[in-house]
């Protein structure tokens, strides 16, 4: 829950950074931390996407499992699967 509200944080001031940007532009600081508080926000989103990824299994319309080897192989390692 902590993790939601500091990540909820990140993106309001982002947010405000470019609302500001687009109004009365920023100062060299604020650049730098426009900049560094995107790369946390695409780290984190990666993270999680990369996570959804991994948890993911795919089936054809026949209902036959064709969820990619590579990503079955993760899935084993984890101890998501036992197949």
């Amino acid at each position: 829950m902590t993790e939601d509200k500091e990540f909820q944080k990140l993106i309001q001031r982002i947010n405000e950074l470019a609302h500001k940007a687009k109004n009365e532009g920023l100062t060299d600081l604020e650049i730098i931390e426009r900049k560094e508080l995107r790369q946390k926000y695409l780290k984190r989103f990666r993270e999680g996407f990369k996570s959804q990824v991994e948890m993911m299994r795919v089936f054809d319309k026949s209902g036959k499992e064709v969820t990619p080897e590579k990503v079955k192989k993760v899935q084993r390692k984890k101890g998501l699967r036992n197949d």
